[in-house]
């Protein structure tokens, strides 16, 4: 489980960029950040997997407190940004071996979970060719599977389907929803309401660094009186956004 509680950041003295943001996520339960370029959506993903330290307020992962357990936390986590880069000269096949000898997997075991992985996003059939001649979708895929190597209880997803086609998304999807069927707590960002929609048990909407609001697409859509997820995403924005 995730647990962020009043957490700020401020990068200089006098501005805040994440403004005393709390929520909970459960096993077997996918969270959205849902809001707009520029609402702090990376800031907080980099907060809760340990890459930024809050100014302020705690976060927990699994109850324990990244200050005094940070190597417990990162081999029970999964993170995946649009930021990372593989090696472009290495192959999908060579990664995931480094990388399961990093984590200590036995190789049986790595070698077995690399099959399931790899046929379920349908890298296979890419698994010996170079990061550099591979698609975006597939390279993006690549870095889902790596990133999941070590079956971590908790997922952390920066824009996971951003820039994919309708199909390499559909597959991305398909597979957060099968580990969240299978006890995963997972968090994700987005900016694109169908993946919002579609994906999360419950959506907190992100607006200039606070979240102004937060349930499922049904009490969203409800509580705003809009026809749709959409309408109601912006009349929540238009209500709590302040130019500066």
């Amino acid at each position: 489980m995730i647990s962020v509680n009043d957490v700020h950041k401020s990068y200089t003295k006098n501005k805040e960029t994440i403004k005393g943001v709390s929520f909970e996520v459960k096993d077997g339960m996918i969270f959205g950040l849902l809001g707009p370029n520029g609402a702090g959506k990376t800031t907080l993903m980099q907060m809760i997997s340990t890459l930024l330290s809050p100014s302020s307020g705690s976060i927990t992962i699994d109850g324990l407190n990244a200050k005094d357990n940070l190597l417990d936390i990162h081999k029970r986590i999964g993170y995946l940004t649009t930021e990372v880069r593989l090696d472009p000269m290495s192959t999908p096949d060579k990664l995931w071996d480094f990388f399961g000898e990093l984590y200590a997997i036995p190789r049986e075991e790595s070698a077995s979970r690399k099959k399931e992985i790899f046929c379920k996003l349908g890298i296979m059939p890419f698994k010996d060719k170079r990061i550099n001649e591979l698609s975006t979708g597939m390279k993006q895929k690549a870095s889902i599977a790596i990133s999941l190597i070590h079956n971590p209880p908790v997922i952390i997803f920066d824009e996971p389907t951003n820039g994919l086609d309708i199909l390499t998304s559909k597959q991305v999807t398909d597979y957060l929803i099968e580990l969240k069927n299978e006890g995963h707590s997972i968090i994700l960002s987005t900016h694109i309401f169908s993946v919002a929609e579609s994906l999360c048990d419950e959506i907190a909407i992100l607006v200039d660094g606070k979240i102004v609001a937060q349930g499922d697409v049904d009490s969203l859509v409800k509580q705003t009186e809009a026809k749709n997820f959409e309408e109601a995403f912006f009349k929540i924005y238009v209500e709590h956004h302040v130019e500066e």
